[in-house]
């Protein structure tokens, strides 16, 4: 499957389309997509959707999918990494945290976030103004500007997503729970493992992992694996950290095992990984 990389921290792709051109694919980068005009259906993780004008959604970097095109539709899309959520509010603990909660609960499942008509009306008002100045992205204002503009649409999409949640989630019934659980925890090996998550979740260590495989179709170990190789890949691609300094941020015991596991499961070390990675959106 292919993967699309974004070089920069942060940018808009606006365009219209008849039909879609790109196949099944993933990124390395976060997405909120905007339907400005047209319908059709959005195929996202193996669910589908359908999509008409005001409907917003946000993919994250594990995220699959593609578009069905039944009426011409008029896209924009926002398209930032990791860095560029962490630097927009790097010290404010209470954002970083609604961010995390945001960005890494699976809202992929509910379709687009916003239903109400007026909170779609707020964000695309907010997506006027942004694209407005990012068409004089070189400005001094401009990064000031866009940090506010996305600081106000992120919340706006938070306060959406969270009040289709249930404030107290039934934990024995949801994989999304787990799996929320598990990226808020992948840099902890030790709350990650089969045991672990059992106690936490209330179930018998052999059936969680049957319950998982059958929501989500793949293993616990693989899951979390793949998650973790993805977040490794954007950290070799998007910041200057040592190989070392990776390893132990990630929970390997040392660089050596590090190296062998990102080997086995991407065909590359990560030090070729980094510098031959050229695929471009």
């Amino acid at each position: 499957m292919k993967r699309y990389i974004l070089h920069t921290p942060f940018n808009i792709y606006h365009f219209e389309a008849k039909k879609w051109m790109h196949s099944v694919h993933k990124h390395t980068y976060f997405e909120i997509i905007f339907i400005l005009r047209g319908n059709g259906i959005h195929n996202i993780n193996g669910n589908t959707f359908q999509y008409a004008e005001g409907d917003v959604f946000l993919l994250g970097p594990e995220d699959y999918h593609d578009f069905e095109i039944h009426d011409l539709t008029e896209f924009c899309f926002i398209r930032f990494n990791e860095s560029f959520h962490q630097q927009i509010g790097e010290k404010d603990s209470t954002w970083q945290q609604i961010m995390k909660t945001l960005l890494y609960t699976s809202s992929q499942s509910r379709g687009s976030i916003v239903k109400d008509k007026q909170e779609k009306q707020k964000l695309h008002n907010l997506l006027t103004v942004l694209e407005g100045e990012y068409e004089n992205h070189q400005s001094q204002y401009f990064e000031i500007i866009r940090d506010s503009l996305m600081r106000s649409m992120m919340m706006i999409l938070a306060r959406n997503l969270f009040g289709q949640t249930p404030v107290k989630p039934v934990l024995q019934d949801s994989v999304e729970t787990i799996l929320m659980y598990i990226k808020q925890h992948i840099y902890n090996p030790s709350e990650l493992s089969v045991e672990h998550l059992a106690e936490v979740f209330n179930y018998a260590p052999a059936y969680i992992s049957i319950f998982f495989k059958k929501h989500t179709g793949e293993s616990l170990k693989q899951y979390i694996t793949k998650h973790k190789i993805k977040l490794i890949e954007a950290r070799l691609l998007y910041s200057q950290l040592t190989l070392t300094e990776i390893a132990d941020e990630f929970g390997y015991t040392d660089e050596s095992h590090f190296c062998k596991q990102f080997r086995k499961y991407t065909g590359k070390t990560p030090t070729a990984f980094r510098k031959n990675t050229t695929i471009a959106q």
